[in-house]
């Protein structure tokens, strides 16, 4: 009965701030929306004429539709032309110049996870501290030794990237790290005016590790109102080598992919639409290293990790209803890992560690929300409400039964939240935006003396900017959201061995943590600066983190008597500075991106070794509009650091060297009828071949690569 009177105080709570965030804008006579517009209409009517930036992108996961600089919270997107610039050939190769954004564990495929602002711990169970979508559906998977993320980057055409707790007001609580948005293509995005089908045909080589990329996508009009996507990948590669000439064991990749995704646009200006897709990425390995977080002496076994997802969305808003704004998805996600043939097994006294097994999380989850709009002649009001709700199911047994170290369960989440953006006279901006999440977390039958745990968690927030022109603003934050333990975090037991004589227990008693953020900066907007239309921005913003009551494995080592698994410790900090900047004029065109991260635990004063090394990364490029081709240099600068990655049994790893990788890059797309609908890139990285590895890293970094692709669209 407690819990259900704190669901109702906190929803009354939630409805009153409803009200009174939309009773603000009661005072005038709302008027009617115009027709709906795409994030690219907006971005290209905000700066007509100009050369757009990074910084002139179009947010669009952070609430109202604006634009990166207008945001008073740090946001990076990443487009498809950033995506085809770089030839990624993982996620996290796509993220490298986004300030306080790491790709942590290794360039393995299936051993990456994030870490965004000092938040993300290689071999860690941090992937709850920062939620990863894909089209609106939340992926998450957490296993000893193995990475949390599994596709391929030709699936995705653009990546929204939301630092900091802010974000968990329309996301989920927790989410102190921040918010990882990736968006799969579209058959629109190939289907030019006039056209009712296209073929696009792609291939790419990696000289560092021989590896080969073929890439097909088809897309189809179905009729004027509906349309169909196929993309399918294949990938393969040997081990690369690091600076040195040494190979990583265990980075050699075979993975195919595929994504199916059909849309039907209906209604007024056919400004609604349903959209249902489906994706799915495989990868297959014999004799691979079992630690894909780092070479450890784990040994080799054979991996097969399958990833699904199924997304249906349905979209409608409303032109001619301002207090219709609807957004609805429904998704399903399946991910699961099959092992076999460790090298190591009987070794260990036939620990379930590397036994024959099957790991899995299948996710269901249903977001609806709605956005109420009121305008007046000098303020605008968007209020969002909205309700979230998943399910997920967490799996794992071995030939010998449950793993005691990867506990099964059920997690089952019901979010609902509230975000009011008030305009007034279009400089300053207000948003203020409270959650609540409903937790219920059920071990499985197998896990003994362990019951149900329920509990809630609470996220509020306000925001602000203030624009005192077009060319400079100032804006802050301050938000607390809290992050309830996991499945594996509360259930986890061990049996008996050196390092826990006693073994190790469920951690049934676990406060929640906290965090309490606050965030300030500038940003700075110059236009005609060099020549009539180009533009430069620049963003900075300061943030301090405090943390209460973290989650850690218990170091308590040695003792004869049984301990729990994980345990509270007291609080810790995390501050620091990230900076952005971009230039864009006609045939020339550049980005800056630097971040400053500093990470303490407050209790022992030892810094915290999931803070990334300080990083400056730029790209200066030239433009030769006349042959629709480009060409640039990026580099990019770590500092000295003397902590880094934990791999668990020798403990930090470092001091870990300064080092700097710079590289060349070139795009070409012909305008010549013969040479109609191809695409020729080419880039060196590393092309000193420079010996080194990121302090949150398992592994050394790539040696020199040379990249080329081609790739060739026919359209009818």
């Amino acid at each position: 009965m407690g819990l259900v009177r704190r669901r109702s105080r906190i929803l009354m709570g939630g409805a009153a701030l409803a009200v009174l965030s939309f009773a603000t804008a009661a005072h005038a006579q709302s008027v009617p929306a115009v027709n709906t517009v795409t994030a690219e209409d907006l971005e290209v009517s905000k700066n007509s004429n100009r050369s757009t930036t990074l910084l002139q992108r179009i947010i669009v996961g952070a609430g109202n539709e604006k634009i990166a600089i207008d945001t008073p919270q740090a946001v990076t997107v990443i487009n498809q032309e950033d995506l085809d610039r770089e030839g990624a050939t993982t996620i996290g190769d796509a993220l490298d110049e986004v300030p306080g954004v790491t790709a942590i564990g290794s360039d393995r495929i299936v051993g990456q996870s994030f870490n965004i602002r000092g938040v993300g711990s290689l071999g860690a169970s941090d992937e709850s501290k920062i939620i990863v979508t894909v089209d609106g559906a939340t992926k998450f998977y957490e296993q000893y030794r193995m990475g949390s993320f599994f596709s391929d980057p030709e699936l995705y055409k653009r990546i929204e990237i939301l630092r900091g707790p802010a974000s968990s007001t329309l996301y989920g609580s927790g989410a102190y790290g921040g918010v990882i948005n990736m968006t799969t293509k579209d058959a629109s995005d190939f289907l030019d005016e006039g056209q009712n089908g296209a073929l696009r045909i792609k291939g790419a080589f990696d000289s560092n590790r021989d590896g080969y990329l073929g890439s097909a996508i088809y897309a189809v009009r179905l009729d004027e109102h509906s349309d169909f996507l196929f993309a399918g990948n294949y990938r393969q590669s040997a081990k690369y080598e690091d600076g040195d000439g040494n190979e990583i064991a265990g980075s050699e990749i075979d993975s195919n992919s595929f994504s199916l995704k059909g849309t039907r646009h209906f209604g007024m200006n056919d400004e609604q639409s349903m959209r249902l897709s489906y994706q799915r990425w495989q990868s297959t390995a014999d004799d691979t290293e079992y630690s894909q977080t780092g070479t450890l002496g784990f040994g080799t076994i054979d991996r097969e990790v399958t990833d699904e997802t199924i997304i249906f969305s349905y979209e409608n808003p409303a032109s001619d209803n301002p207090y219709l704004n609807l957004k609805f998805n429904v998704s399903y996600s399946d991910t699961t890992v099959v092992q076999d043939d460790a090298s190591l097994v009987g070794a260990f006294g036939n620990s379930a560690l590397f036994r024959p097994s099957n790991y899995g999380y299948q996710t269901s989850a249903v977001k609806l929300e709605n956005t109420f709009e009121k305008i007046g002649d000098d303020y605008e009001n968007y209020l969002t409400i909205g309700a979230q709700y998943s399910r997920q199911i967490r799996t794992a047994d071995t030939d010998n039964g449950p793993i005691g170290f990867h506990p099964e369960g059920e997690d089952t989440k019901l979010g609902l939240y509230v975000q009011n953006e008030f305009i007034f006279d279009e400089k300053l901006t207000i948003i203020p935006g409270v959650r609540v999440d409903f937790i219920d977390l059920v071990p499985d039958a197998s896990i003994a003396s362990a019951s149900a745990i329920s509990d809630t968690a609470f996220s509020p927030k306000i925001a602000a900017m203030y624009k005192f022109n077009e060319n400079f603003s100032l804006f802050g934050s301050v938000a607390h959201t809290e992050r309830v333990a996991t499945l594996d975090e509360i259930f986890s037991s061990a049996a008996p061995n050196t390092t826990y004589p006693g073994g190790r227990l469920a951690s049934l008693v676990l406060d929640k943590e906290e965090s309490d953020n606050y965030e300030a900066g500038f940003t700075v907007s110059l236009f005609d600066v060099v020549s009539e239309g180009d533009s430069v921005q620049l963003k900075t913003t300061f943030f301090q983190n405090n943390l209460e009551n973290l989650i850690s494995t218990n170091p308590d080592t040695g003792n004869a008597a049984a301990v729990v698994y994980f345990v509270n410790i007291d609080k810790a900090q995390i501050e620091g500075v990230e900076v952005e900047a971009a230039y864009s004029s006609d045939e020339v065109f550049g980005s800056l991106a630097y971040s400053r991260i500093r990470g303490e635990d407050l209790t022992t004063g030892v810094g915290l070794n999931s803070i990334p090394a300080d990083n400056l990364a730029f790209t200066i490029g030239k433009r030769i509009p006349d042959m629709n081709f480009e060409f640039g240099w990026r580099s990019q600068f770590y500092a000295f650091t003397k902590t880094g990655a934990t791999d668990g049994l020798s403990g930090i790893a470092g001091p870990f060297s300064s080092y700097s990788t710079h590289g060349l890059f070139m795009s070409w797309k012909p305008d010549e009828p013969e040479y109609g609908g191809f695409e020729l890139r080419a880039s060196v990285e590393n092309m000193f071949d420079e010996m080194y590895r990121h302090n949150l890293a398992g592994d050394n970094g790539k040696g020199r690569t040379f990249k080329l692709s081609l790739v060739k669209e026919f359209g009818w």
